[in-house]
């Protein structure tokens, strides 16, 4: 058996690697969702770079729902020539309904971490809080009286809002819009008192005093968010609730092939005017290698799984 077993290994392992010498021999498909969203911008990014740098051209694949995408990709041979890009929703998303028809551990191999978006906590001026601590205090003093704002439940505007009132131990009441805009427009006309949108939804109000800045969500201070102190750092240690953007492969994919496009889109990600790009969309690039990626899925399944289950969220 244990000869059989080799024998299976070394057959798998000398396919992988033909496959990789002779990848690719075609142009390969980008799947993505979010049709100028940030799933969107990622994917027409790294296209754009690994089209002139592998020989081949990479097609941009939009597709309504991300859901949808995932699950057209879990199903794609895994030959290295059907990859897509996904929000950290991929793996939060089976959190928050009953069914999806992908698992996002087994059916996908990971590739990289494209980056991160810190979301900006902000209030209206006439909050009697001038900082977060106030604003903590000022919740507790008046429990069930102030609400925050997001865009779709279970998005991460959303889920920030949820991991502060849990790990603030305050009760604040979510208001749900169907869009991040119409709820910033709220906050600006006083109607809600906070919320966490990301640095370019934020930051240009809080610039002309419509909105006051507090601290920004991501875990060390960002550079979207010039000296802004962290949600962290202000009262609540370890707090960190990020939107990311990932590129995956079908499961199955040989691991010579997972490498290669690795090493591929990661050069692109570093290249200077690439991280300014994603800079301008409020994106910090990450750049990892696979197994980063799968311990950050691993572990904001397990931290941010108990927030969604604790707060009973249901994606829309």
């Amino acid at each position: 058996m244990k000869i059989a077993a080799i024998l299976v290994l070394l057959t798998f392992t000398v396919t992988g690697a033909a496959a990789a010498d002779s990848w690719p021999a075609k142009p390969l498909r980008m799947l993505t969702a979010e049709l100028g969203g940030g799933s969107d911008l990622s994917a027409r990014l790294i296209a754009t770079g690994l089209s002139g740098t592998i020989g081949q051209q990479v097609i941009v694949d939009n597709r309504v729902g991300g859901v949808i995408i995932a699950d057209i990709a879990a199903k794609s041979a895994p030959d290295g020539y059907t990859l897509f890009t996904y929000s950290s929703t991929l793996w939060l998303i089976p959190f928050m309904r009953r069914e999806t028809p992908y698992d996002p551990v087994k059916d996908f191999a990971p590739v990289t971490l494209i980056g991160s978006s810190p979301m900006v906590l902000v209030t209206h001026p006439s909050v009697a809080a001038t900082s977060m601590k106030e604003l903590i205090a000022l919740a507790k003093a008046k429990p069930g009286e102030l609400n925050f704002a997001s865009g779709p439940s279970g998005a991460i505007p959303h889920l920030a809002g949820e991991l502060f009132k849990a790990m603030a131990g305050i009760n604040i009441v979510h208001i749900g819009y169907k869009g991040v805009g119409l709820a910033v427009t709220d906050v600006i006309g006083g109607r809600i008192q906070m919320m966490f949108p990301n640095a370019s939804a934020a930051l240009p109000q809080v610039k002309v005093g419509r909105l006051r800045a507090h601290a920004v969500s991501s875990a060390n201070p960002s550079a979207l968010a010039p000296g802004l102190p962290t949600v962290a750092e202000s009262g609540l240690p370890g707090y960190e609730c990020v939107a990311m953007y990932a590129v995956f492969l079908p499961a199955k994919t040989p691991v010579a092939l997972v490498t290669r496009l690795n090493k591929e889109i990661v050069q692109v990600l570093n290249k200077p005017e690439i991280r300014e790009r994603f800079l301008a969309a409020s994106t910090e690039v990450v750049a990892s290698t696979p197994q980063g990626l799968a311990d950050t899925m691993k572990s904001e399944m397990t931290r941010m799984g108990r927030v969604i289950k604790a707060a009973n969220i249901r994606a829309e």
